[in-house]
């Protein structure tokens, strides 16, 4: 890489670090005013409140990022079309292919920070903000509603409704099925852990087995349940899947296809935040274009609001399909990927139309 693909990249990249940073700003200060009608139940407050938009701001950033990607390469061509810096790098030998390699280069790099946010931090930052903003409006706080979490693992489902720490659960319900799908045995346990290899650790433990006409009662102190969902996944089952990680995405599908549910709701998710971070690059490289021909001299804000407006676009498309996909029960592989591949056909047909 030479001195001018590395300051054409330092230009954007900076660019569209600015622009992040305005938004996380006004993400944060939006976060911290829809907190406020929760302030003053139980602990929770302004502090709290403050701490818990703090928290959120990773999904916010991954959220806002396509326009924040947008409007920022924008402005970064933009700077250098005004200063005809863009134009001297052409006459200095910088082929339009060149500009473009580098411009896609910088896109791989936000798309590499993006899932790693995506991946490890948005994740655990949102489950300790929630965390935290449960414990501190009740001692011990629901898992999911007034339902509880309810998950199935081959002839087990399991349902747990109330949640006191880390790994510590309360209020477990476990129905035992057999041939048929009839009803074997149902279990309650007081508390869970859970442990090690497979297993649950249940405290207090009553069971009913069903045997033809009559039902015994058993009672323990501490039973071991073996199980294969651990408390990881009773997570990812309160979880919207649109929050979760692309990891957890594909365990969850993988778990639930397995014992024979529902597993489109996590696919579409999955594909479609997959298609979502490919859709970075061609970002980057859409802003191209518009530092030639009439845009050249174009100002900061004419191209802030195009940028804005083209991301715009591309989220309610992006929208429009997964809601379209869910309710139709379409192909998620194939149509989660549309926008991006619209928003890349976009980008390379006006690349190759400048001179």
């Amino acid at each position: 890489m030479t001195y001018l693909d590395r300051y054409l990249a330092r230009t954007v990249l900076g660019a569209i670090a600015l622009v992040m940073a305005v938004l996380l700003v006004l993400g944060a200060l939006f976060n911290f005013i829809d907190e406020q009608g929760s302030v003053g139940v139980g602990s929770y407050g302004m502090a709290e409140a403050l701490v818990y938009s703090l928290l959120n701001l990773p999904r916010f950033a991954l959220n806002a990022f396509p326009a924040g990607v947008l409007i920022g390469s924008m402005l970064g061509v933009g700077a250098l079309a005004r200063s005809h810096e863009l134009t001297a790098m052409r006459a200095a030998g910088m082929s339009r292919a060149r500009l473009a390699a580098t411009m896609v280069g910088c896109g791989v790099l936000l798309l590499v920070a993006g899932l790693a946010v995506s991946e490890y931090l948005a994740p655990r930052l949102e489950q300790l903000a929630d965390e935290r903003k449960a414990m501190a409006r009740d001692q011990n706080f629901s898992l999911a509603g007034a339902g509880g979490a309810w998950v199935r693992d081959g002839n087990l489902i399991i349902n747990i409704a109330e949640r006191s720490g880390a790994s510590q659960f309360g209020g477990m319900l476990v129905f035992e099925l057999e041939g048929g799908n009839r009803l074997a045995a149902i279990a309650h346990a007081e508390s869970a852990t859970n442990g090690t290899a497979g297993t649950w650790d249940l405290g207090n433990y009553a069971e009913s087995r069903f045997t033809g006409d009559t039902v015994a009662a058993r009672g323990e102190v501490q039973h071991h349940l073996a199980s294969a969902v651990s408390r990881d996944f009773l997570q990812m089952a309160v979880v919207q899947p649109t929050e979760m990680a692309l990891s957890a995405l594909y365990r969850a599908s993988r778990y639930l296809r397995a014992n024979g549910q529902d597993a489109r709701p996590y696919a579409l998710a999955f594909w479609s935040s997959l298609a979502r971070s490919v859709a970075i690059p061609f970002g980057v490289l859409f802003a191209l274009p518009f530092g030639f021909g009439a845009m050249r001299s174009a100002g900061s804000g004419a191209r802030s609001t195009l940028g804005l407006a083209i991301g715009l676009v591309y989220f309610f498309v992006q929208r429009t399909v997964e809601s379209g996909t869910a309710v139709f029960s379409l192909d998620p592989l194939v149509l989660a990927w549309v926008p991006t591949l619209l928003l890349g056909a976009a980008a390379i047909v006006l690349l190759l139309r400048t001179r």
